[in-house]
């Protein structure tokens, strides 16, 4: 199930069957398995609880492929604003697991760039929500 009423503009949103802890080990894996580079993982829900303060959890990917990122930000340097790519799985206040990441055609239309230019970036979207699953 893609839901993007629940998040900003250009951002897709699928529903996880797994915790968001699961989800996102599983986001690396498949990442790792086709020889994409994992910069960081952010536990955001586990900061904000070692300062006292109560969050869901929430826990954000930060990966990339110079040979996809790269042409993007050669033609668009303030791009890597977005790059590298991240995955975010987070929970919301019923329960649900949610995973969200940038639609790469939002990428193209906010650094106007022809569909072309982010066609690199494009499949990544379909591995990702392979997590989901």
């Amino acid at each position: 199930m893609v839901n993007t009423a629940k998040a900003g503009d250009g951002i897709i949103s699928r529903v996880s069957k797994h915790s968001v802890a699961e989800t996102i080990d599983r986001v690396e894996a498949v990442l790792r398995a086709r020889g994409v580079e994992i910069f960081a993982r952010v536990d955001h829900s586990g900061k904000a609880a070692a300062v006292g303060l109560e969050m869901l959890p929430n826990q954000l990917l930060i990966f990339g492929n110079p040979k996809a990122g790269t042409p993007v930000m050669l033609a668009s340097p303030t791009a890597a604003i977005d790059l590298p790519l991240k995955a975010l799985a987070w929970q919301d206040s019923e329960g649900t697991v949610w995973l969200s990441y940038n639609d790469p055609t939002y990428i193209a239309r906010r650094f106007g760039l022809a569909d072309s230019q982010v066609a690199t970036l494009v499949p990544i979207g379909a591995v990702i929500e392979q997590a989901a699953d």
